[in-house]
């Protein structure tokens, strides 16, 4: 994880979760979660101050929130007491074993991510799928060269083929350019398949 970006949201982290929640509902996403996930484990990486995670829990699913954050997690935490929320970080995910989940969700997480990062957390990402589970996976779209916000978050800008290339073997059901209907900017998905063994 960027050390600036990771700074901005442990020194803001209540500023961040009031604009998060305030936003409009991610109903695109939730459409697509609800279309694409399967019964069973299902983790958001990069998880903030637990929006979806508590969604994914009033849809059945044993949701878990994973964030590097400590002053998300204290935000997630006093807003959803009853939801489980640990310490991880992309793009290792230390302390989250292999096939772990049915479903891992990580929406606008890896544009904060150094370039050369962005396929290796991609590769984990998968790597902690079952197999035949599902990733959602989506970055806002940065055009030309890296950018930092005036927080100091760091927004890289990287082609998409480097993700679709640390996810060689999954089958993809989703690559798409949009625009969020919560936050209003351009994101990539990508919802891929990991093989069953």
């Amino acid at each position: 994880m960027d050390r600036l970006t990771l700074a901005a949201y442990d020194a803001a982290a209540a500023d961040f979760a009031r604009d998060w929640h305030e936003q409009p509902a991610p109903e695109d996403i939730y459409g697509l979660l609800k279309r694409y996930f399967s019964p069973g484990p299902t983790a958001d990486i990069g998880c903030g101050s637990g929006r979806e995670v508590a969604w994914l829990a009033t849809q059945g699913f044993a949701a878990f929130g994973y964030d590097p954050s400590f002053g998300l997690l204290v935000e997630a935490r006093r807003r959803y007491p009853g939801l489980a929320f640990r310490s991880a970080a992309l793009p290792e995910l230390a302390g989250i074993p292999d096939g772990a989940f049915a479903n891992v969700l990580c929406e606008t997480v890896l544009m904060h991510l150094p370039p050369d990062a962005v396929a290796p957390a991609a590769a984990r990402l998968m790597a902690i799928l079952r197999p035949g589970g599902t990733l959602y996976l989506s970055w806002r779209v940065t055009r030309g060269a890296d950018q930092r916000d005036p927080q100091g978050r760091l927004y890289a800008a990287f082609a998409a083929g480097r993700v679709t290339a640390a996810l060689a073997g999954a089958t993809i059901l989703l690559d798409e350019e949009a625009i969020s209907v919560s936050s209003g900017r351009a994101v990539h998905r990508i919802i891929a398949r990991k093989p069953n063994d």
